[in-house]
C-alpha cells in the first residue's frame, strides 16, 4: 500500500488501520474464500482502504464536480437540454463522539433534474448510470449548440429548495423507519438480558446476606459484591438505554450542493451533426401507448391483488411502480415493460439492472404484451438479470421471448 493512502489512514481511520499490504482483496462476496486461494479482505464501504482512497480522490479531484461536464441520453428522441445536479444530505442522531461532534448515521446523494419549463424534480437513485460521454464528434457538434438563457440563472437554490421539501423528508423517514424497528428489537433484548441478570444477582445478594447473617461466609463471594454486580448491571443498563434513545432523536442536515451536469439529449445531438432521425415518429408514438397501457394493466393487477401501487416512472428510480403492502410495511419494484405484439427484444437500462440486483427478493419485471384487442395479462419475472452490466453499457436488449419463457402471471 502506498504511503500516502496509510498516512490518511492515520488521519480518518476509525477502526483497523491500512495494512503495510494485502496478499488479495475483493469487491465479491463469493470470491472472499475461494478454493485453492487465501483468504481476501473484502473490500466495501466502512473498509479503511476504501475509505482513505475515496477521501484523497475527493480531496484532489472535487472541484471536477464543481465543473461539470456533458451527459448523453440516448433514450431522449428530444431536443431540449436538462441539468442535473447532485446534492448530499446527511442524517444524524443526538449521540457523539469523541470530539464532540454528533454521529452520522445516512449520508446519501441524492439527484435533481431541472427540464426547460423550470421545473425541478427527482433525478433518481444514480441517474447517471443510464448515460454514456459525448464522442469527439458529439463534442464538436455540440460546441455550437446555443446553451438557453433559463439555464445561465441561478438553478443551486431552485434545486435545493425541492430537495428541501421532497427529497429530505423522504430520507429522513426511511432512515427513521428503519432505525425505529432496529432499536425497538435492541432495547427489547438489552431490557431482557440484563433485568433477568440483575433480578439473579439481586437474589444472590439477599440469600448471601441471609447466610452471613446466620455466621456462615462464602469466601469467595460475599453479599456485598453480589450486591455490586447487580448495582454495576442496573447502570449499564441505565447507560443503554439512553444511548438508544439517543439514536432514535435523528435529525437531518440542510442537503449541500456537491455539483452538476448537463443532459443532452440524443435526438438534439443528431440534428447538430446533420443526421437524419432513424426512428419514425409513428413508431415512437406507439411506444409511448404500448408503455402507458402497459403501466395501466400492471396497476390493474396490483389493486386485484390487494396491493396498493404508485406510480413512479417519472423518478427514474430503477423501477416504474413501488407497490405496498398493507399491513406489513414491505413494497414491491416493479418495472413495466410494454411490447406489441412481433417485437423481439426488450431493452433495460443500466440503473433498472443494478436496482433488480440489489433487491432480488422485491424486485419484479413485468412483460404486457399489446395487441389488437388491448393489453394482455402481464407476466412476472422474478430475479430477470443474472449479473451487472460492464462499465462502459448503459443499457442492454434482452430476447422477448426467453424472459417470458421465464415469467409467470402475478401473485
Amino acid at each position: 500500500m502506498p504511503s500516502l493512502i496509510r498516512n490518511r489512514d492515520r488521519q480518518i481511520g476509525r477502526g483497523q488501520p491500512v495494512l503495510l499490504r494485502y496478499e488479495r482483496i475483493t469487491f465479491e462476496k463469493p470470491l472472499i474464500n475461494p478454493a485453492g486461494k487465501p483468504l481476501a479482505d473484502f473490500v466495501c464501504p466502512g473498509h479503511p482502504l476504501l475509505d482513505a482512497t475515496l477521501d484523497l480522490v475527493l480531496e484532489r479531484h472535487r472541484d471536477l464536480l464543481k465543473r461539470g461536464t456533458v451527459l448523453v441520453d440516448e433514450s431522449d428522441q428530444g431536443e431540449e437540454v436538462r441539468p442535473l445536479l447532485y446534492l448530499e444530505h446527511t442524517i444524524q442522531d443526538a449521540r457523539t463522539d469523541r470530539a464532540g461532534n454528533r454521529r452520522t448515521v445516512s449520508k446519501r446523494l441524492q439527484f435533481v433534474e431541472i427540464t426547460g419549463q423550470g421545473q425541478a424534480r427527482s433525478g433518481g437513485y444514480a441517474p447517471f448510470l443510464d448515460y454514456r460521454p459525448l464522442t469527439e464528434q458529439e463534442r464538436d457538434a455540440f460546441a455550437t449548440f446555443a446553451l438557453p438563457d433559463w439555464i445561465r440563472r441561478n438553478l443551486e437554490s431552485q434545486a435545493l429548495e425541492y430537495a428541501a421539501i421532497h427529497l429530505v423528508p423522504e430520507h429522513l423517514r426511511e432512515v427513521r423507519r428503519r432505525k425505529e424497528e432496529l432499536i425497538t428489537k435492541t432495547l427489547a433484548a438489552v431490557k431482557q438480558r440484563l433485568t433477568t441478570e440483575i433480578n439473579y444477582w439481586d437474589h444472590r445478594a439477599s440469600r448471601l446476606n441471609e447466610r452471613e447473617l446466620a455466621g456462615r461466609t462464602n469466601a469467595k463471594l460475599n453479599s456485598g459484591l453480589a450486591r455490586q454486580r447487580a448495582d454495576e448491571l442496573a447502570a449499564r443498563l441505565q447507560k443503554r438505554t439512553a444511548e438508544l434513545e439517543q439514536e432514535r432523536r435523528l435529525s437531518a442536515l440542510p442537503p449541500v450542493l456537491l455539483g452538476g451536469a448537463l443532459i443532452a439529449p440524443v435526438g438534439l445531438l443528431r440534428r447538430l451533426r446533420g443526421q437524419q432521425f432513424d426512428i419514425p415518429p409513428t413508431f415512437a408514438q406507439e411506444t409511448e401507448r404500448s408503455e402507458m397501457l402497459a403501466m395501466a394493466a400492471v396497476m390493474r393487477a396490483e389493486r386485484e391483488l390487494g396491493f396498493e401501487p404508485r406510480d413512479v416512472s417519472e423518478e427514474n428510480r430503477g423501477y416504474d411502480v413501488e407497490s405496498s403492502i398493507p399491513g406489513t410495511g414491505k413494497l414491491r419494484f416493479i418495472e413495466v415493460k410494454g411490447r406489441v405484439v412481433g417485437a423481439r427484444t426488450v431493452t433495460v437500462t443500466k440503473n433498472e439492472i443494478l436496482t433488480a440486483l440489489n433487491k432480488p427478493e422485491d424486485f419484479f419485471l413485468a412483460i404486457v404484451t399489446i395487441d389488437s384487442n388491448g393489453p394482455t395479462v402481464p407476466q412476472y419475472l422474478r430475479c430477470p438479470f443474472q449479473r451487472e452490466p460492464d462499465f462502459g453499457v448503459t443499457s442492454v436488449n434482452y430476447v422477448l421471448a426467453d424472459l417470458l419463457a421465464r415469467a409467470e402471471e402475478p401473485r
